[in-house]
């Protein structure tokens, strides 16, 4: 088997997250059109905010995951990635994709763990034993933001700042590593079916004389 066509775990796998990120970013058209952006269409329809480079999706996986761990609520995210990827060079399909890692399934754990993260870096002492007995005897909306307001507030806001800058730097490393290695990959794919087609070739002109 030649070596461009030699199955490659690593160069699936990298696929499969290049397929999720498509599949999971929003187009150029649909954010354009969102009643969020509309208004600041402008500042996000530059087409250096779209292309994917070295630096740009770093800069966009960093961005999202900021903006989306430390925002919570999805028209918020989605608002606050297009406009600071303008002055941050970030990639907005990246940065938009980012934020869905903060859903309604991982929204809970982030709370609780800023909650917690904040009484132990800062002693801002909020009840975050709180959090569960509401969780588990499923509070209304109400006592959701009379414990958000009253007591968690400033330790949740503490750890979630804590949360969102730890994880955009840990998204930008790898981002980076990455980005370089499916270029790297790309490369070698194409320099393997080069190979493949000068060695076709030379066999053709073999077997032709």
């Amino acid at each position: 088997m030649s070596a461009g066509k030699q199955r490659d775990p690593k160069g699936r796998d990298k696929a499969a997250v290049m397929n999720w990120i498509r599949r999971n970013s929003p187009t150029r058209e649909e954010l354009l059109e969102s009643r969020f952006i509309k208004p600041f269409a402008h500042r996000v329809a530059h087409s250096h905010l779209w292309r994917f480079t070295r630096t740009s999706v770093p800069r966009g996986t960093a961005l999202g995951l900021f903006v989306g761990i430390f925002f919570l609520i999805p028209g918020v995210q989605i608002l606050g990635v297009a406009l600071l990827a303008l002055p941050c060079r970030a990639n907005i399909p990246i940065g938009a994709a980012m934020t869905f890692l903060s859903n309604p399934v991982t929204t809970p754990f982030i709370i609780l763990a800023s909650v917690w993260l904040g009484d132990w870096l800062f002693g801002l002492h909020a009840n975050s034993a709180t959090f569960s007995a509401m969780v588990e005897h499923g509070a209304s909306a109400g006592e959701w933001l009379h414990w958000v307001f009253s007591d968690a507030a400033p330790a949740m806001l503490a750890g979630l700042l804590v949360i969102s800058v730890v994880s955009a730097a840990i998204g930008y490393v790898i981002a980076t590593l990455f980005w370089d290695n499916w270029i790297r990959l790309r490369w070698r794919r194409k320099l393997a079916r080069a190979r493949d087609q000068r060695h076709e070739a030379s066999t053709s002109d073999t077997a032709a004389g």
